[in-house]
């Protein structure tokens, strides 16, 4: 592979393996032995060893809802309308009410240190924030997932963000709901994502 064709690399969002979340001695196994992983993606971020905190800013303000894809904007849409009038998303839904809330599982070392940031748009909440990781859960009436962010060191020498998704289906709601939107999140919701992550990870670089 040419240092043309590493640079494009690093420039996508790309899926990966589930062992390249599994195998990394990440701090999140120890609270999600009861998970699935569902997905593992590779950012188009890259960066230095110090870039992390730009990362975990980055994702944390982001809005996948208010992208430039229409049809990722219409799934959105459509998703949180359907969440109003099942009763998907209400308060009594959520982490620490249908289920418990992961940072009861935390060793002092986490619990104790810094949570991260609140995520302005969607209802994550975050749970523990190291100098490479960042995990936020989320829990409605269908599931309870966790957004793990990571930062890695790549093949070319530098470093890029990780992002893992973890779920645990809430019954046959949970895993009938979960295979509905598997499709869309590959062909319209992560394209449209990754785009938007690069361009404004190339932004800040300017």
């Amino acid at each position: 592979m040419t240092t043309a064709d590493l640079a494009e690399r690093r420039r996508q969002m790309m899926r990966l393996p589930a062992a390249e979340h599994t195998l990394r001695p990440w701090r999140i196994h120890e609270l999600t032995r009861d998970f699935r992983v569902e997905d593992v993606w590779a950012l188009p971020t890259p960066g230095g060893p110090s870039d992390f905190p730009r990362l975990v800013a980055l994702l944390a303000t982001a809005d996948p809802s208010h992208g430039s894809s229409r049809a990722a904007r219409a799934l959105w849409t459509t998703r949180w309308k359907l969440g109003e009038l099942l009763g998907w998303d209400g308060p009594d839904a959520g982490p620490g009410s249908r289920v418990r809330t992961l940072r009861d599982r935390l060793p002092a070392d986490l619990r104790d240190g810094p949570s991260g940031p609140s995520h302005h748009a969607l209802p994550f909440v975050s749970l523990y924030l190291t100098e490479d990781e960042w995990a936020a859960e989320i829990a409605n009436r269908t599931m309870h997932g966790v957004l793990h962010v990571s930062w890695v060191a790549d093949r070319s020498g530098g470093y890029r963000g990780q992002m893992a998704v973890l779920v645990k289906p809430n019954g046959l709601l949970g895993v009938g709901y979960m295979a509905a939107i598997r499709p869309f999140r590959y062909l319209v919701v992560y394209p449209a994502m990754g785009r938007q992550i690069e361009r404004r990870w190339r932004a800040d670089n300017r």
